[in-house]
């Protein structure tokens, strides 16, 4: 069996490579949150160094990260969203960083900086998952590379603006309850894309989702042949058919809607799939079936700026261990999405992501903006 490296990953690791020589700029902006905690008598300097070198911080257990990074990659991978959100559950929630940075207080510089390495660690994951699930999707012949490509363009400057206007500037307080508003939002609002008055507007993607449910089901699947084929790209109008279905968009909307998307993600520390998802099955009017596979092709530039805006522009630290754990995960789970999704129906992935919107949403909104949780944790 040969093993074939996907191109995206390899992009993904030489952004590793040239962030590891930063390490000076990110010692700096940590050793001095440390050294003003310190003063503060926020920590104690002779306590135990945990996440990233920090006395008394949480000491990570690099298998709970292992395995928890097997669901943020089978879930992105198969919805084509929630893998910023769930990663960002393990580090906040399960890693016990939240209640670390905020028992910190929020004008320690020192909170700030735990909270932007949450961000960017939220984004390692994503992003190594976005790479992978590309290049399996497009073999697959479910990814629709012009829209892919269209969003990934507006997301350029979106994913560079955002950890330039906001680093260092967040606190853990106002991150929750940001992220868990957007994600409740955007629950609801794709709850309302499952309802009868919603899919009858469309009407090509129901066809094209039962089309391929048939096919999957008397294990008659020509990818090759019914697969997404572009017929026309111009600047105002692309044409492709799926599985007989003709679809059409102008790539002039979704680079715009790029462009928000990625300013969104970035500020919040994710992928952005929880907000591409709605656009690309309401504005672009996909079936499910395309929607992952399009979704990590432009979350993965996305991922790739912001990643390299947080730690190039404003030296965020992450802890190196913990990530390359978590990104042997990513594979394994990103590897298995693409394999499971086609026999789950397409209502059913749609009700699996509203599932875990209302529950993220409701749990961080409430943690962010009252102080205390209406929801337990996971």
């Amino acid at each position: 069996m040969k093993f074939k490296m996907n191109p995206a990953l390899l992009a993904l690791f030489a952004v590793a490579v040239v962030l590891c020589t930063q390490e000076a700029a990110w010692a700096d902006r940590l050793s001095d949150a440390v050294a003003q905690a310190i003063e503060a008598q926020k920590i104690d300097p002779t306590a135990p160094a945990g996440y990233l070198g920090i006395p008394g911080a949480p000491d990570l257990n690099v298998l709970v990260g292992l395995v928890w990074a097997i669901w943020v990659g089978w879930i992105f991978s198969t919805v084509g969203a929630f893998g910023g959100i769930m990663a960002g559950v393990g580090h906040i929630t399960i890693y016990g960083l939240g209640d670390y940075a905020k028992g910190l207080g929020k004008q320690m510089a020192l909170n700030k900086v735990v909270t932007d390495s949450i961000r960017v660690s939220n984004q390692w994951l994503v992003g190594c998952s976005a790479a992978l699930s590309t290049f399996n999707y497009y073999r697959a012949g479910r990814l629709v590379a012009p829209l892919g490509l269209a969003l990934a363009i507006g997301s350029v400057a979106g994913s560079w603006l955002v950890p330039w206007l906001t680093a260092g500037k967040i606190s853990l307080k106002a991150y929750l309850g940001y992220f868990g508003l957007f994600v409740l939002f955007l629950g609801c609002y794709l709850f309302y894309e499952t309802t009868p008055k919603a899919q009858n507007k469309k009407k090509e993607a129901k066809a094209a989702a039962k089309a391929f449910e048939a096919s999957v089901k008397s294990g008659n699947v020509d990818m090759e042949a019914q697969g997404v084929k572009v017929k026309t790209f111009t600047p105002t109008r692309c044409e492709f058919t799926f599985f007989g279905v003709e679809f059409h968009f102008n790539p002039l909307v979704p680079i715009c809607g790029g462009f928000v998307i990625a300013a969104l993600a970035s500020f919040l520390g994710v992928g952005g799939g929880f907000l591409l998802v709605p656009f690309l099955t309401s504005v672009a009017g996909l079936p499910m079936y395309l929607v992952a596979g399009t979704s990590a092709m432009a979350v993965f530039v996305g991922m790739v700026n912001s990643i390299a805006s947080y730690m190039l522009l404003k030296g965020t630290s992450v802890e190196w261990g913990l990530i390359g754990a978590e990104l042997v995960g990513i594979v394994i789970g990103s590897t298995i999405g693409p394999r499971t999704s086609k026999y789950i129906p397409d209502i059913w992935l749609k009700r699996l992501f509203i599932v875990l919107a209302v529950y993220v949403g409701v749990r961080y909104s409430s943690q962010g903006f009252l102080g205390y949780s209406l929801l337990p944790p996971f």
